[in-house]
């Protein structure tokens, strides 16, 4: 959530945001008006909690008319209070409540707009001309086929659409993909963790996830219990209600976990093959800076993001992603997107938010520095979502013969092994 004292100070500026991110803009003034009765409803209870106790001060030396004339008095203020008491609640939900349904303020330098109005920051890397090669190049799914690596078909069997069984070297370079991942991390100085892949409300809730992603997320009714669609979850609440010292930080953690997504509103997109799945294991980044940290830390994930693609040899682009586009804990987010064959064009494959103080005022997380307590910021970056960087490996390596050539940073975690060969039928 933002800072009230910010909302009030410029509530010019919260107004652009949510128009930068197509909400709805009227939530801050009915937000103003909760916390204007809030904080006034709160002056009345204290005045009115001072005024009953100095008479009941009064009532003991009192005698006769006086003291009935007090007590008389004293029921009444007792109403009162209960009754200031009662709005100084109403009022304080009211604010909780809303404030909850406002988006992490957009960063100035963000583009305005939806999802195709983003910036195009830098490409890497070079596509291959594969008609200059001299064949047709297969896409990911027929790959994985000849490979042995990849069955949606008895996915589908035993757990419906979109999912799947990696089979052989597919489950062999899911492996090499997560240790090679979890080995750049630990280098860069992240502290590997596995982490856990139900949570409680309170931890969905306070990422961000159960506003507008809601309709995403699998909630297990009788326990109360979320699946996670991404270990930020479990990584921004392993903190919560903590206060963190000052020369702790950055604390930097890379969380591998399973994720689960509805993916709702997706009919007919990547339906064929395991491009967007509603299961898949992932590799995420996520630190704790202070406030003012918060962008050069940004920056420093999206560099080990560019690090990895390079290293797997993946032509890919940086794009700044517009205002429209932004999750709502975010106040910018850099997507790296790889160059996939047979599509014919980039497509997602790592992301990198800054979300500021927003994560950590929900989750109460603080940082001591000179006897002083203040939120501090929290930023995520995804180093790899396994299936769609199985996706762009297979169709970006593959080679005329339906064999894939391993990238040299995945080959000694795969045995050596330089070629993934077609299995015999």
């Amino acid at each position: 959530m933002i800072d009230l004292r910010l909302l009030r100070e410029d509530p010019d500026r919260v107004r652009a945001s949510q128009r930068a991110r197509g909400e709805d803009v009227a939530l801050v003034d009915a937000l103003l008006s909760a916390d204007e009765r809030r904080r006034s409803s709160g002056v009345r209870f204290d005045e009115l909690r001072a005024e009953q106790k100095a008479l009941g001060k009064l009532i003991p030396k009192a005698s006769g008319d006086e003291k009935a004339e007090l007590l008389k008095k004293a029921s009444q203020l007792a109403a009162d209070v209960k009754a200031a008491d009662a709005e100084r609640d109403a009022a304080d939900a009211e604010t909780q409540e809303l404030l909850l349904r406002l988006g992490n303020l957009v960063h100035p330098d963000v583009p305005v707009g939806g999802e195709e109005d983003f910036v195009t920051l830098e490409t890497h890397g070079t596509i291959r001309d594969f008609g200059a090669e001299g064949f047709q190049p297969k896409d990911h799914l027929e790959l994985g086929q000849l490979l042995g690596a990849i069955d949606v078909e008895r996915g589908a069997k035993v757990s419906g659409s979109r999912f799947y069984f990696l089979t052989g070297v597919g489950a062999l370079l899911e492996l090499a993909l997560v240790n090679a991942a979890l080995a750049q991390a630990t280098a860069a100085g992240f502290t590997p963790m596995l982490t856990p892949a139900l949570v409680r409300p309170q931890a969905m809730g306070g990422t961000g996830f159960l506003g507008q992603a809601s309709q995403d997320v699998y909630h297990l009714d009788s326990d109360d219990l979320y699946l996670v669609g991404t270990s930020e979850v479990a990584l921004a609440g392993y903190h919560m209600d903590e206060i963190l010292d000052a020369d702790r930080l950055p604390l930097r953690y890379a969380g591998f976990s399973p994720c689960f997504r509805r993916e709702a509103g997706s009919h007919g997109k990547d339906t064929r093959g395991i491009f967007r799945v509603h299961q898949f294991d992932k590799v995420e980044m996520f630190s704790y800076v202070a406030p003012e940290d918060s962008q050069a830390e940004h920056q420093r994930l999206l560099e080990w993001e560019k690090q990895w693609l390079t290293s797997l040899e993946l032509p890919f682009r940086v794009i700044d992603v517009a205002s429209g586009d932004l999750g709502a804990s975010a106040s910018r987010k850099f997507d790296c997107e790889a160059w996939i064959p047979t599509q014919g064009k980039y497509r997602e494959l790592t992301s990198t938010s800054d979300c500021t103080e927003f994560q950590s005022r929900r989750l109460s997380i603080r940082v001591r520095e000179d006897k002083k307590v203040r939120p501090l910021a929290t930023l995520n970056g995804t180093l790899c979502a396994v299936p769609r960087t199985i996706v762009a490996i297979l169709e970006n390596h593959q080679q005329a013969d339906g064999s894939v050539r391993v990238p040299e940073v995945l080959r000694p975690y795969l045995g050596g092994r330089e070629v993934l060969e077609p299995v015999a039928k």
